[in-house]
């Protein structure tokens, strides 16, 4: 076989993407439910619930510890790789969100003030919705582990 139809047969990468899918599915469906409005980017962008990040390396895991066994290095390596991504969407990029938000403010707070148009017209709002709480975490892990598991 050649790269691409051992890519596509491979059920670790199925996974992995049809958890990505569900995921980016299910969350743009809750936003339209709770905003009564579709929003696009609510189909590829980050943040929200579920985790798509999540739900992609927890089926990465699950998939692996189902085809390879809990005790080979390649779930140890998923494993540990979802650890990382776990916490960085919960810490760093939660934070990075919610100092995007207080930026924001001042930014909204400095344009109120007259004068300066050519620096007002500079200032683009920051992305606010980067990380993910604690719920949405649990939920994309959830999802992943179901998809990695059933695929």
């Amino acid at each position: 076989m050649n790269f691409f139809q051992d890519l596509i047969s491979n059920r670790t990468v199925i996974a992995v993407f049809v958890a990505w899918l569900a995921a980016q599915v299910i969350k743009t469906l809750l936003y339209f439910v709770r905003n009564r409005s579709f929003d696009l980017e609510r189909l590829y962008g980050a943040g929200g619930m579920p985790s798509s990040h999540s739900s992609m390396v927890m089926a990465l895991t699950a998939s692996i510890a189902k085809y390879c066994g809990a005790g080979s290095p390649q779930f140890a390596i998923a494993l540990c790789f979802a650890l990382i991504v776990i916490y960085d969407a919960m810490g760093v990029r939660r934070q990075a969100g919610e100092h995007a938000k207080m930026l924001n403010l001042i930014t909204s707070l400095f344009q109120m003030q007259p004068g300066n148009e050519e620096i007002k017209a500079k200032f683009n709002e920051l992305k606010e919705l980067l990380g993910h709480t604690p719920l949405e975490v649990a939920s994309g892990t959830a999802l992943g582990i179901l998809i990695g598991v059933l695929v």
